[in-house]
């Protein structure tokens, strides 16, 4: 006795056997990739990869020592300042409608939540520039790696946080002895850039301690970041501008100067720092994407390293050897404050950035425009 299927039934079984022959038909069919073929992949994405880092290094090494350049010949750090915030600002938002990048769309109510985020980068950019107005980029160094110290103390203090291990506290002693070696041996100390140093100092220590807290409640994208960061910040650059009263001297040098205002060396300087500024969030966002945590934070010292060293080469405005000597041992004592946090928290971290890969971490030279020249 046979048994017969319904018509519907064995249509639909005639149509899967021929789905199931003509998918095994296409399998045998499709070219296999060569051995040359992915070859070339590899290679493409090699050369992708080292190109975002090697501009990463190059943009992150040389942004301090443009700003020092910019505002030694430009002469005005908040109009300096403001002209690299709409630069940053409007690039990303030219980039974003020609859709090379996206970013959140900028409301109000949003803009309402980061204002007190913006107000403190704003502070520590503005501290920064006047900082590398009154004092060289080695001063500017030092200060910077003092922040994990300070940290570690406010995390201990404000927020409960368990006080740092043997190795986490041997690394911050290294840097203040680095720092407090520099200090002494600084010929061009002035109360004035030590002043904007302390004053850059709480800033931009404010900023790591509270400020991610309320970036990260936001859920912005990474160029949303940058968007509203800049862009809020450009809407305060007026207020600053008329409370130091920059603007005096910037409308006094408009009269005296004439036609000669616009300086050739200083429209250069002006222009390579804003380009900069908006380059060293690409290639940061691009590289951090591209290679491991731990390949970033290795680059990222380089970086250092090469500020350094280009400083010396370039002009005199640079420490003593001796002072030289101590903010390497700044620099080291930095370096050894993140391995030790890295050994202490990687399980956390390795679980963080699978859970949340597009959330922006602390706010540095790598996360968006212009830090580097604050941080």
């Amino acid at each position: 006795m046979r048994l017969r299927l319904p018509q519907s039934k064995q249509s639909r079984l005639l149509s899967s056997w021929t789905d199931i022959e003509r998918i095994g038909l296409n399998a045998l069919l499709t070219p296999k990739p060569i051995a040359g073929e992915h070859s070339a992949v590899m290679a493409k994405e090699y050369y992708t990869t080292s190109s975002l880092v090697v501009g990463y290094a190059l943009c992150s090494s040389l942004l301090s020592i443009i700003n020092k350049y910019a505002v030694t010949k430009f002469g005005f750090p908040g109009l300096l300042t403001a002209l690299q915030y709409s630069t940053s600002a409007a690039g990303v938002w030219i980039l974003g409608k020609l859709g090379f990048l996206t970013h959140d769309p900028f409301n109000l109510e949003t803009a309402k939540k980061f204002a007190p985020a913006a107000l403190v980068f704003y502070l520590a950019i503005f501290t920064n520039t006047n900082l590398l107005c009154h004092a060289n980029v080695d001063t500017f160094i030092v200060f910077r790696s003092l922040t994990p110290l300070l940290v570690a103390i406010a995390d201990t203090t404000f927020r409960k946080q368990p006080c740092p291990s043997k190795f986490t506290f041997l690394s911050l002693v290294v840097i203040l002895g680095g720092a407090v070696g520099y200090v002494t041996t600084d010929s061009a100390f002035s109360l004035t850039a030590y002043s904007w140093a302390l004053a850059y100092l709480v800033t931009i220590t404010t900023e790591m301690v509270y400020i991610k807290h309320i970036v990260t409640s936001l859920g912005l994208n990474t160029w949303g970041f940058v968007l509203y960061n800049n862009f809020l910040s450009l809407m305060l650059a007026p207020v600053f501008w008329f409370l130091t009263g920059e603007h005096r001297s910037v409308f006094a040098a408009m009269e005296s100067r004439g036609e000669g205002w616009f300086q050739l060396d200083a429209v250069v300087a002006v222009a390579l720092s804003c380009v900069f500024g908006l380059l060293i969030s690409f290639f940061g966002f691009a590289a951090r994407r591209a290679v491991s945590a731990t390949a970033f934070t290795v680059t990222g010292v380089v970086n250092k390293f090469l500020t350094v060293a280009i400083n010396v080469m370039i002009w005199d405005k640079h420490a003593s050897a001796y002072g030289s000597v101590c903010l390497l041992f700044t620099i080291l004592g930095g370096v050894l404050y993140q391995q030790s946090v890295t050994v202490k928290g990687n399980g956390a971290v390795v679980a963080q950035r699978e859970l949340v890969p597009e959330q922006p971490e602390e706010v540095d030279e790598e996360k968006q425009s212009l830090v580097s020249s604050a941080k």
